[in-house]
């Protein structure tokens, strides 16, 4: 007679004592460990910016976008108003965003425009979360950001929907964010380095579309845009950027950042390197800025006319498809 191998009654219900698993996973695991007890922080200390920021000073950006395109309608220069850190009416933007903003000053109170340019962020933040997936590493980006991206959210900050556009990741949409804030434009490194030269020759015919229809509605803010930035609005604004402390380190940086954004174009880390050196290299860098970054968590699909057989998975796709 045989003797059996199965285990005892209530065999089954022992700890698995088999082989500890390998010192990566080990490491691999960890490290979420640590990303999700940095989420977690950020997460809790977002909500108390979110808090602090609408107690203190709700929407206050929105003031500065309503008052430029008033003096657009008042036939005023638009950037007339001379900067102060502490003014909350200075224009720091291309046109295109007063130009768009000038219908709807016209017509609507201040009050009623506040709260209609807040569900224009909050409808941005919730596309950008529906662009971005609902995974792990979306979840834990969302919470390391925290604090950046709700103080964005409270102000009524333009960087959100800048956010959206450049996680969108087409010609268009970059083209339209770098006409929010410049240093969107640096993404092209990324379809540089990536030999998607059609995509570069999109990006260039968008923003020279942009500038002529904005030179074509508002000659003077175009041609004053350049001259009413500079460096003295980078002092005394809380400014993160290196180029606070030099603005030769500043340069240094940056071209550093540019040199690596494009080695990397090719690996699956090149979108998030193109990403962090738009987000990263602006000489005027506040903490709500950093929001961009939740743009580098999924790499945007190919643009029109490129195909998509070089197209590298980024972090988000390669865990949703271990996980299947």
């Amino acid at each position: 007679m045989t003797r059996s191998t199965a285990p005892p009654p209530g065999g089954y219900l022992k700890p698995h004592r088999g082989p500890a698993p390998p010192t990566n996973e080990r490491l691999r695991r960890m490290g979420w460990w640590v990303l999700y007890a940095l989420a977690a922080i950020g997460g809790i200390l977002g909500l108390g910016m979110l808090w602090f920021h609408l107690n203190t000073d709700p929407l206050a950006d929105v003031r500065a976008y309503y008052d430029a395109a008033q003096r657009l309608n008042a036939g005023v220069p638009l950037y007339d108003v001379p900067y102060v850190p502490e003014n909350p009416t200075y224009y720091f933007y291309p046109p295109l965003l007063a130009i768009v903003l000038r219908p709807f000053a016209a017509v609507l109170p201040y009050h009623v425009f506040a709260i209609g340019w807040e569900v224009v962020i909050v409808a941005s933040f919730v596309a950008l979360l529906r662009r971005l997936g609902a995974n792990r590493v979306a979840f834990v980006a969302l919470g390391i950001l925290g604090m950046p991206v709700a103080w964005a959210v409270a102000i009524a900050q333009a960087h959100v929907p800048m956010t959206l556009l450049m996680a969108i990741g087409q010609p268009w949409s970059i083209a339209l964010a770098s006409n929010i804030k410049l240093f969107p434009v640096l993404i092209a490194i990324w379809w540089l380095g990536r030999r998607q030269y059609q995509a570069v020759g999109a990006l260039i015919g968008w923003l020279a579309l942009l500038a002529f229809l904005q030179w074509l509605i508002e000659p003077a803010g175009s041609t004053a845009f350049f001259g009413a930035v500079g460096h003295d609005q980078t002092v005394g604004a809380n400014n993160l950027s290196p180029y606070a402390i030099s603005p030769i380190l500043w340069a240094i940086l940056a071209a550093a950042g540019a040199v690596v954004a494009l080695f990397l174009a090719p690996t699956r880390w090149g979108w998030a390197a193109a990403v962090a050196l738009a987000t990263l290299a602006s000489p005027r860098l506040i903490l709500y800025m950093f929001t961009g970054l939740l743009a580098a968590v999924r790499e945007p699909d190919p643009p029109t006319g490129e195909g998509p057989h070089d197209r590298v998975p980024d972090a988000a796709e390669i865990y949703v498809s271990s996980a299947r």
